[in-house]
Order: structure tokens, then C-alpha cells, then sequence
């Protein structure tokens, strides 16, 4: 399954392990790397020492590249940035900000850098700033998500048309089938985040998981489109939020009813009435919790008997 991405990463598979925050620690990122596909530490949930801490565990679970997940937005990007560096850090998924800002920095000391986009005109702009591969996420993805609504079956093909570098496909994403359809609309590589959610290795609670796996089709919706888009499963908060808008609330409003650490709340500590709780619409496809290894086996296997199945149309 040789291509531009796993060349870039070299990785088996070219599967990219979503870096999502409160989910993706040092045992699942490891246990990725460890199935053949490239496992990502999300820092967005992580203080400094923190990741520090995770990429050495990391190192010494796994002897397969891995990468970091970094939102630009995070307060404290510069000492972030540098803990990369310092721990040798070689791929860096960079998201919620402009790649201008330290593509050349991290690749100048020898880090692939890939960004994430949720539209053509930031994939472009990506692709000018120097980054080596773009991540396109359709608007089915959980967590933060796109303005314009993009859908994952039209984004694709629309950057692959103007796009020269490697493209992954993000957003409802968690089936060799999903994975083959994507890379037919021009995408070299997939990378999935809800699926592995609902992994053994996932540092979600574990009533969060269940939550995934019992999810259905309308289970979740984009909201606070005002502050930063994000794709909610509908608990108490989300109902919370619906009532606020009804008054036709301020931005700082929105703020107050938000506070701080929801995100942790709901998927780490497993509040599930007011915590926070980030999924993709893709939840209502998953069924179960299985360990990382089977879960990228299965999707591989998925992929090559789809690959068969499409040969004979």
C-alpha cells in the first residue's frame, strides 16, 4: 500500500491516527505507530510538562515514527514548540492557526510538518507557507470543525483540483470502505479520530466511549459557530446551549455558558450531562471497543476486499 504518504511517514499503511484532545495520549498514539499507520499525540489538552512527558512514554512504547498534534492557538506554543525539539520530535501536525507562522521554524530543524484545513483557499495557503502535506477535514469530523459546512465527499476532490503536495482526508472516516472512497476522490491517505475513540488505548472515560458506541444517526450537531465551530453529541450542555440561543445571546454570553475545561469534563472525566463531548457524526457506525491493532487491521482488510469488490464493476 506504498504511496506518498506512507514515504512521507514511512508508515505500512497510509492511516494517520487523528491527535484529539482528552483521547489521544502516549498508549494510543504508541499502540497506532505500533499497527503499521502513524500515531499522533494531541497536545491540545496537554501542559507542557505534560507532553514532555507523553512523547518520552511514547518513545519508549513504540519504535515506529509518531507524531504531535499541536493548535496553534495554545497558549503556550513558543515553550510547546520547543519541548518538540528537545525531545526529537520529527512530525508535527500543526491545526487552529496560520502555518506561515512555524513551518519553516520546525522544518529547518528537520520535522515534517503537515497542517489542517477545512477548506480549499486554507489548503492553499498551507500549500504557500511550505507545509509538507495537507489534512482536509469535512464538516462530519467531531471536535472543531469548518464554517462553511464543507462535506467530506466534496471537499476532497474540490483541493485535490488545485493542490500539488500529499492530501489526507479527515471526517467521517472510520471504515476500509470510507478509506477507499476518499483515496478513488484524490486523497493519498486517510486520517481517523472517532474510530479510535472507541479504542482500548484511548485515554477517553470509559462512559464516553460507551456514549460513542451507542450513538445514532442525529446524535450530534455543529454549534457555537460563533466562537469556534465544534460538533457536540446532544446531552444536557448542548440542550443548554440551544435554550441560550433562543434569547439570542452575546458572544461573551456564549463564553460565560462554555467556562473553562468542558472538553475535559465530558470526554476524560466522563460527566456526560454538562461535559463537553466531541464526536463525529461517524459514531453512529461504531459499534463497539476494540484494541487499535484489530481496529487497523480491519480497516485494512475492509480496504483491500473493497479494492476486489470495485474490480469487478
Amino acid at each position: 500500500m506504498a504511496n506518498r504518504i506512507t514515504s512521507l511517514f514511512n508508515i505500512k499503511y497510509p492511516i494517520i491516527q487523528a491527535g484529539m484532545i482528552w483521547n489521544s495520549g502516549w498508549r494510543l498514539a504508541s499502540a497506532a505507530s505500533n499497527s503499521g499507520i502513524l500515531g499522533l499525540i494531541g497536545a491540545g489538552s496537554m501542559y507542557p510538562d505534560v507532553l514532555r512527558e507523553h512523547i518520552q512514554k511514547c518513545k519508549a512504547a513504540t519504535d515506529q515514527p509518531f507524531g504531535v498534534n499541536v493548535p496553534m492557538l495554545y497558549p503556550n506554543i513558543e515553550e510547546i514548540m520547543n519541548i518538540l525539539v528537545e525531545e526529537d520530535v520529527k512530525i508535527v501536525f500543526t491545526s487552529a492557526g496560520n502555518p506561515k507562522t512555524w513551518t519553516k521554524w520546525l522544518q529547518d530543524k528537520g520535522i515534517t510538518v503537515v497542517h489542517v484545513v477545512s477548506s480549499v483557499k486554507f489548503a492553499l495557503k498551507a500549500q504557500a507557507a511550505g507545509v509538507d502535506a495537507i489534512v482536509a477535514e469535512g464538516f462530519e469530523a467531531g471536535g472543531h470543525n469548518g464554517r462553511d459546512e464543507t462535506t467530506t465527499l466534496t471537499l476532497i476532490p474540490m483541493v485535490k483540483e488545485q493542490l500539488q503536495i500529499p492530501l489526507i482526508a479527515a471526517g467521517g472516516i472510520a471504515t476500509g470502505k470510507a478509506m477507499l472512497a476518499c483515496m478513488i476522490l484524490g486523497a493519498d491517505g486517510v486520517q481517523v479520530g472517532s474510530r479510535f475513540v472507541a479504542s482500548e488505548e484511548s485515554s477517553a472515560h470509559q462512559a464516553f466511549k460507551q456514549v460513542v458506541i451507542d450513538a445514532k444517526e442525529g446524535d450530534t450537531q455543529l454549534t457555537l459557530k460563533e466562537l469556534a465551530p465544534v460538533r457536540l453529541v446532544k446531552n444536557k450542555f448542548f440542550n443548554d446551549i440551544q435554550d441560550l440561543y433562543k434569547t439570542s445571546p452575546t458572544p461573551d454570553q456564549l463564553k460565560e455558558l462554555l467556562g473553562r475545561a468542558r472538553a475535559k469534563r465530558g470526554m476524560f472525566e466522563g460527566d456526560l450531562e454538562d461535559g463537553e463531548l466531541e464526536i463525529g457524526q461517524i459514531a453512529g457506525l461504531i459499534h463497539d471497543v476494540k484494541p487499535v491493532a484489530e481496529i487497523v487491521a480491519d480497516m485494512v482488510n475492509e480496504f483491500e476486499d473493497a479494492k476486489k469488490t470495485m474490480s469487478l464493476f
